[in-house]
């Protein structure tokens, strides 16, 4: 087990009724930049985000788009994960609740509760609203009181929760842990809501089939809070949770009208089964449009792939965490966003490393100058620097993002009105000049540097420009936070290449684009739709296999001879401590042996690999997974809807080591 301590913070399942649009980004966004901030800090970090694919939803959508249920949803799961890898988002677990490590760990749970005496059997008649996946108070002809839609009438057998019974405990609970639902406005929601009486809640349904069933209990299927929740568990071990370390989780970062099940039904259930209970529930208020809940039912949703397609996915990062305070509504706007982008990110940020580096290239050699004796302004700047290293880093603790990109925004307007003030551009070539000079340009770099690393967690991709730029080891993610001080930047560092940032855009122009890239995508069909063959080839590198994808589109032949595969035989293999998904191998290619890391844990035993010849991508750049290099790419085929990987080899053919695959 490693000695580093533990964080454990999940977004919510989204359910798999639709695509994503820029509340889901937001949620997601916040979860990673925790993250990446708390790896920053030591910790050793899981994030866990994933998708909810049961229910009567996406039974009617499934078969409206007329698929049978597991391509529907193994499709808008692979859509959901292609989003998140476009934004940069570094999630260690991906969960789907089709999965069978989740349907093991629901059936466990459920099996928990039942054997404690919470749960029973009974029917119930009421008015279901489908949109919800709740039955609601109201009386039969009436719309949701939550969505406002229509609600049908539901009797049906099924299974309940003693959730009445948790009334207390639940009270007891939220007074001795004041912290446990944030912000204070949701914390007082639930204790009213608790405070005015908890009724049985039905956990199982029998009028659907498209579920996760109830062992011996057939035709029920669990309802799907059971489910759902119940992720969050089974991502990081399940049953066996007390082995990877990871549960109870730090936080739950939810939106605020999923509140109720996180701080009532979820609490409940773990109390149920003697489970330990999740640490905080954070929940964030919505992003609006013309003052109303984004909905895809309203039709005002905005989808994030125009705005980064435009203006890159750190400007859309950097938008959502700034303009508004977390925990609180915000409102989304075109025009707002394009002006974030030009005033704080190309005039702010972008054109501070470019004068920066422009200068340091003119007057020293594209190397960073030494310093002087510093006089007071430059002093000045450095308490501001040193100071806001502090600042940042408490309220990234207290999860106040724009409050933190503020201080840094600040930071860097004070180095810019420095560089207006000292200009060095005018001073002349006498030594004392030229002292002057280079003291103010390191002392412009060094606040760089540190705008940067603190910077790092909201825009992962252009602070590792500026990084780069600044000729820094290594990557700014990898920078320890606690460590952070004034004055660490060295004399003599060659300056990187220099990379375009975010050069100014026209607001008009912009718009326009994106508001076209919106209204096109919402023409399109649902990915779902489009027809998907039972097993297509994966490449098994990355931290779970990967969901079967819906047909690509044709390349040439010179496109797949970039790819240089050759036969390997596995060494080595073990597991990953954390990672529950991942083996760490050891690859024999013929002419070296490479470390790959291989999400096939759940599938194949590691001793029994040993010897085995595999098909290896062997040209693919290095990437860290769960801080282990991985230099290379198994390649397998992903089976069934739960994706299973499926190796490819040689056990006929007497294949030389090393030999390439054509």
């Amino acid at each position: 087990m490693t000695d580093k301590r533990k964080y454990y913070l999940t977004t919510p399942i989204y359910y798999t009724n639709g695509l994503p649009h820029i509340g889901h980004t937001y949620s997601t966004i916040v979860c990673d930049t925790v993250r990446r901030y708390k790896r920053m800090r030591g910790y050793d970090v899981v994030m866990t985000t994933g998708t909810d694919e049961h229910g009567v939803n996406v039974e009617r959508s499934a078969k409206k788009a007329g698929v049978p249920e597991s391509e529907f949803v193994a499709k808008m799961a692979a859509e959901w994960r292609a989003l998140w890898d476009e934004l940069g988002v570094q999630g260690d677990e991906f969960i789907r609740t089709t999965d069978l490590k989740h349907a093991h760990t629901v059936q466990w749970l459920f099996k928990q509760c039942r054997e404690n005496g919470f749960v029973y059997p009974g029917h119930y008649t009421g008015q279901y609203c489908i949109y919800d996946n709740a039955y609601v108070d109201v009386k039969p002809g009436e719309n949701c009181p939550d969505c406002g839609r229509s609600t049908e009438t539901v009797t049906e057998a099924n299974y309940f929760f003693k959730l009445s019974a948790f009334q207390k405990p639940l009270l007891q609970w939220y007074a001795k842990h004041p912290d446990f639902i944030q912000p204070e406005a949701r914390r007082n929601e639930v204790l009213s809501f608790v405070e005015g009486g908890l009724r049985d809640l039905s956990i199982t349904r029998t009028t659907i089939r498209w579920g996760i069933p109830v062992p011996g209990e057939e035709p029920h299927v669990f309802y799907v809070w059971f489910d759902a929740l119940t992720a969050y568990l089974s991502a990081v071990g399940g049953p066996q949770y007390e082995k990877t370390g990871f549960w109870p989780a730090d936080v739950h970062l939810v939106g605020k009208e999923i509140i109720r099940f996180h701080a009532v039904y979820w609490p409940a259930f773990l109390m149920a089964a003697g489970l330990p209970l999740p640490k905080q529930i954070w929940a964030h208020g919505w992003l609006l449009m013309d003052s109303t809940k984004m909905s895809k039912s309203l039709g005002n949703v905005v989808r994030p792939r125009p705005i980064v397609h435009v203006l890159g996915m750190d400007a859309l990062r950097y938008y959502l965490l700034r303009e508004t305070v977390f925990g609180q509504d915000g409102n989304f706007s075109y025009d707002a966003l394009v002006q974030r982008y030009n005033s704080d990110l190309a005039n702010g940020l972008g054109n501070l490393a470019s004068r920066t580096a422009a200068m340091i290239e003119k007057n020293s050699g594209g190397k960073i100058p030494k310093p002087a004796a510093l006089q007071p302004s430059d002093s000045a700047l450095a308490t501001q620097a040193q100071a806001a290293i502090g600042d940042v880093v408490e309220q990234y603790d207290n999860l106040a993002f724009s409050r933190a990109l503020e201080q840094i925004w600040s930071l860097i307007a004070a180095t810019d009105k420095y560089l207006t003030t000292e200009h060095p551009w005018s001073l002349g070539e006498s030594d004392a000049d030229q002292q002057r000079r280079a003291t103010i340009l390191w002392t412009t770099a060094e606040v760089l540097r540190i705008a940067t690393a603190l910077t790092h967690p909201v825009l992962p991709e252009s602070t590792t420009k500026v990084w780069s730029l600044l000729g820094q080891p290594g990557q700014p993610g990898s920078i320890a936070l606690d460590n952070l001080r004034w004055g660490q930047l060295v004399p003599g560092t060659p300056l990187g290449k220099s990379q375009a940032l975010f050069p100014r855009i026209e607001k008009a122009e912009a718009i326009e684009r994106m508001e076209s890239m919106e209204n096109e995508a919402q023409k399109q069909p649902s990915p779902a739709v489009a027809p998907m063959p039972a097993s297509t080839p994966a490449a098994i590198g990355t931290a779970a296999a990967a969901a079967p994808q819906a047909t690509p589109e044709k390349i040439g032949i010179e496109d797949f001879a970039k790819v240089e595969m050759r036969v390997g035989q596995i060494k080595t293999a073990e597991r990953i401590v954390g990672a529950d998904k991942l083996l760490k191998l050891t690859v024999d290619i013929g002419t070296e042996i490479r470390q790959i890391c291989a999400g096939i844990a759940q599938y194949y035993e590691p001793e029994k690999l040993i010897g085995r010849k595999v098909a290896v991508v062997v040209n693919l750049a290095p990437r860290k997974l769960r801080g282990v290099e991985s230099n290379g790419m198994i390649v397998a085929a992903s089976v069934g809807p739960e994706g299973r990987p499926v190796l490819a080899g040689f056990p006929d053919e007497d294949v030389e080591i090393g030999a390439r695959l054509k």
